[in-house]
């Protein structure tokens, strides 16, 4: 394990590490995710989420006066196939106190405000880090690679919209949340989880062939927790997905719906099963595969699922311009909750370094791959 200082301004620091340490955890742990007038919630299980990733993430954490004041993580794997295949970090786990969160304004700041050039300077090389992904130190990163650094943000989180601009990032995808429910999940005798490495080998190449035009697709973390469950026909694979379990606290979500979801749904008979704010369990549905023209047999292995493991509700998180978005939306019934959600669009926002404009080209062009693994 390693922590080393890489920036240093009247008693501000920059320091990258391999590993949370306890301030790191302590800010996590407290954080609110989400931006104010839009969902916000609270992740409840980020140790164990941050082990998962072994040796792969990375925080850059800025510290005044020996007090840690907030924190970025970024994780390392190989994304994409073919023309979108690249090394990649993704952007996650930002919790930033007030000292030194984006200035909503900073677009719009009066030409006689002037702020210290060395204030400026400071924070620019802040921001450079996420954008020299060489300086993190991963074994398999060097400076003049091609790489890509990414971010999943919400459309009105407008401070981490305001950040990654600073950065250089452009938006490329746009995505949303899609929410299975059952009041009463039934199991499925055609739906078993995978426990064999033959049928786990056998998964993973169809998960390739099924993503390969989709960009940040990997299998780094679809078999995680060992919860990959399959419906099959006779010996045949229809559909199958990871289950990871997880939990939010949910702070506020916006709009009549959202008032609905918080004050009437938690008290209300059978509605009160599939959400709670205070603890809102779900399984986080990953690593999404459907042979073509079988999609409405998703619901059934949701269903079963959600019976297997004891839970009533499910998450998703798909490119709003994809094929299964668009036969999940038309062909499947999600339930009930599904209906009454009205989340706003996710934003995919990336950092295209040492890649020429035609190679950044198929990165708008195709649908992403929005990870469950990330947001559980």
């Amino acid at each position: 394990m390693f922590e080393r200082n890489v920036l240093t301004y009247h008693g501000l620091e920059v320091r990258i590490s391999d590993f949370a340490n306890e301030g790191i955890l302590e800010i996590l742990n407290h954080a609110l995710q989400g931006s104010e007038g839009g969902l916000r919630f609270q992740l409840q299980n980020i140790p164990e989420r941050i082990a998962a990733y072994k040796d792969q993430i990375r925080f850059v954490s800025l510290y005044k006066k020996n007090q840690i004041t907030g924190t970025v993580g970024s994780c390392f794997r190989i994304t994409g196939q073919g023309n979108l295949r690249y090394p990649s970090s993704y952007i996650r786990y930002l919790a930033f106190h007030s000292v030194y969160q984006s200035d909503l304004n900073w677009k719009k700041r009066p030409k006689d405000i002037i702020r210290p050039e060395k204030d400026d300077t400071f924070k620019q090389k802040t921001l450079e880090i996420f954008s020299r992904p060489h300086l993190l130190d991963f074994k398999q990163v060097n400076e003049n690679d091609k790489h890509i650094m990414y971010a999943f943000l919400e459309s009105m989180n407008e401070r981490s919209k305001n950040l990654v601009h600073q950065a250089g990032y452009e938006y490329i995808r746009s995505f949303l949340t899609v929410a299975f429910s059952r009041f009463s999940p039934k199991p499925d005798n055609r739906v078993s989880k995978i426990s064999t490495i033959e049928d786990r080998n056998k998964m993973e190449a169809l998960l390739l062939d099924y993503y390969k035009g989709h960009s940040f697709f990997s299998t780094d973390y679809a078999f995680y927790g060992n919860r990959y469950y399959v419906l099959k026909e006779g010996d045949e694979i229809i559909a199958g997905v990871n289950a990871i379990p997880s939990s939010y606290r949910i702070y506020d979500v916006p709009g009549v719906w959202g008032w609905i979801m918080m004050k009437i749904l938690p008290k209300a008979p059978y509605f009160k099963r599939l959400f709670h704010p205070e603890e809102f369990r779900h399984i986080v549905f990953d690593a999404i595969y459907c042979r073509k023209g079988k999609e409405e047999l998703l619901a059934s292995l949701f269903e079963s699922i959600c019976a297997a493991e004891g839970y009533y509700t499910g998450l998703t998180w798909l490119d709003d311009r994809s094929d299964l978005f668009d036969k999940l939306r038309s062909g499947v019934k999600m339930g009930a909750l599904n209906r009454i959600l009205n989340a706003k669009p996710g934003l995919v926002y990336a950092k295209f370094i040492n890649l020429t404009d035609r190679e950044k080209e198929y990165f708008y062009d195709a649908p992403a791959h929005i990870s469950g693994f990330d947001f559980s």
